[in-house]
């Protein structure tokens, strides 16, 4: 617990944000106010938390930090302030042991916005001079704050607030008299404020219009919103044209009603081009449902497409609100025009006489740190290049690394090499198609997620054709297979492994798997040890051996 709560305090501040110890009831370990005009430095970090390991990680807000806050504490503020936030607005908020909310906003820099509470009910917010507690601390009942999922930090960051919740934070008289009662929905009155104007001259126009907005889409009746915005545009500065008022609710009427009527179609189109399985609250993201009222929308469509007779997706795995796309378009093997011929290939370490290599297949070579991967695959460019065209998508090397690669075959000049190389570091499938070729991918980098390995493989296989795919892992020293695991070996009909041992200093090739083997005895298992002269030359060692 202590290195996590550390290094999220140490990440914090890396981000530029002022941050303090705090005790389990809130208070702060240390005397805070310094740290609203200055920072905490990494030494002072690992101190505090040396000392106090269990503590809470508290951010100052306001100008240092340049974070505003919203604490909703309970549900009809949460909802209150959402319905004050346009659809374009995604932001980071975290949940607090008691089921609240926090809404992490940027600090409009000068505003004076300092620290309030009950602006709507269960409402307060932090600005300068006040703090707020943030994940992953545990409090004194050892419950946890935490990032609402797909709205973390990081994952999202903190937005502008709107105008409406500008002005709901710059100014008590609005606080107290207005938004209580749009919160609230009490029998609304006519009594207006003579000292203060809500929008002045220039900014009325989109004002009322996103009131009136907010209002409807927040589940508002009509009678109610047009008292509201009534109230609202007679305080404005001047008061804005009572006979344009009705024109204002019906553009934001028609606003609600044309999102409402096309959500359900947004929904559908975005999980038409969707793969595997998904989260609700990717749909969430990248859709913009930031309301109760559009998630709860998002939630029934996606219900009925996993109802009826073709469903479009299913529930997937335990959690609620995960889902895989169902696929069912199907292509029919042609078994009886399809053509006999292998895939004329050779290899190194003469891994041809073992197996038989066929159109559209996926060739993985699966190697560890100094093991020769690179070097293998230079070498089948070398070996089929003039025969087949050959396209190498190279990961991690650069321009004069390639190329004093290419130097070490001094057997053959530089400009003997026909093959075409480009840098390409992901999304491999782009640049696969169906015409009969080779293509090298060195390598499949993947460093969290490895499950993720089976899809990227499968995506090449659909590209392929006529052609082959050799694909290449990193993996670690004595494994067979590469980062991913068997994730690695769904789609592959050749799967070599590649291995340094240290204590006989000499390489080794081993046949993972195969599905197509020239003899009658499968040569999976099988192995051979080599040696690379000079980076580039592969020296057979023994036979094969089992």
């Amino acid at each position: 617990m202590q290195s996590e709560l550390l290094q999220a305090a140490l990440s914090y501040t890396d981000r530029g944000f002022s941050v303090i110890p705090i005790q389990g009831d809130k208070r702060p370990f240390i005397k805070w106010e310094p740290y609203q005009t200055k920072r905490a430095t990494p030494e002072e970090i690992r101190q505090w938390w040396q000392r106090w390991p269990g503590a809470m990680i508290g951010i100052v807000t306001g100008e240092i930090t340049g974070i505003l806050v919203i604490d909703c504490d309970t549900l009809e503020g949460y909802e209150a302030i959402q319905r004050l936030l346009p659809d374009s607005i995604i932001l980071p908020i975290a949940r607090t042991p008691r089921g609240g909310w926090h809404l992490w906003f940027i600090y409009p820099k000068g505003s004076g916005i300092t620290v309030g509470t009950g602006i709507m009910p269960g409402v307060d917010y932090r600005g300068e001079g006040g703090y707020i507690i943030a994940p992953p601390s545990i409090n004194d009942a050892g419950k946890r704050y935490a990032w609402q999922e797909g709205l973390a930090l990081g994952e999202v960051e903190p937005a502008a607030a709107p105008a409406a919740l500008y002005n709901i934070l710059n100014n008590s008289l609005y606080r107290g008299d207005v938004v209580n009662e749009v919160c609230r929905k009490p029998q609304m009155t006519t009594r207006t404020t003579k000292d203060h104007k809500f929008f002045h001259q220039g900014h009325r126009d989109e004002s009322l219009f996103h009131a009136a907005y907010c209002l409807i889409k927040g589940g508002g009746e009509l009678p109610f919103t047009e008292q509201v915005i009534d109230i609202l545009a007679r305080n404005c500065n001047p008061p804005f044209p009572e006979n344009e008022i009705r024109a204002k609710i019906d553009s934001a009427l028609k606003r609600v009603e044309s999102r409402e009527r096309n959500l359900t179609s947004e929904i559908r189109e975005w999980v038409l081009t969707t793969k595997g399985h998904f989260k609700t609250t990717e749909v969430h993201k990248e859709l913009q449902l930031t309301t109760s009222r559009e998630q709860k929308t998002c939630y029934m469509v996606l219900s009925r497409l996993c109802e009826g007779p073709n469903p479009l997706i299913e529930r997937y795995g335990n959690k609620r609100g995960c889902y895989r796309r169902i696929e069912n378009d199907i292509e029919p093997v042609d078994f009886m025009n399809a053509p006999t011929d292998e895939f004329p290939i050779t290899w190194p370490m003469g891994v041809d006489d073992l197996c038989s290599i066929y159109p559209g297949s996926i060739i993985m070579v699966a190697g560890s740190k100094s093991a020769g991967k690179t070097a293998f695959l230079l070498n089948v460019v070398r070996e089929n290049m003039h025969r087949h065209e050959v396209v190498y998508l190279n990961s991690e090397m650069g321009d004069t690394e390639f190329r004093k690669r290419l130097e070490l075959f001094d057997c053959m000049p530089l400009h003997d090499w026909k093959f075409k190389a480009y840098h390409r570091a992901s999304n491999f499938a782009d640049l696969i198609s169906p015409e009969r070729k080779i293509f090298i991918v060195d390598f499949l980098e993947v460093t969290t997620d490895f499950w993720k390995v089976g899809g990227m493989i499968q995506e090449i296989h659909r590209k392929l054709r006529d052609g082959i795919a050799i694909i290449a892992l990193q993996k670690a020293d004595g494994k067979d297979t590469g980062r991913g695991g068997d994730f690695s070996k769904e789609k592959a009909r050749l799967y070599l492994s590649l291995d340094y041992i240290h204590d006989q200093k000499v390489n080794r090739i081993k046949v993972t798997d195969a599905k197509a083997w020239r003899s009658e005895r499968n040569p999976r298992g099988l192995w051979r040890h080599y040696k690379l002269v000079r980076g580039s030359l592969f020296v057979p060692v023994t036979d094969w051996r089992d």
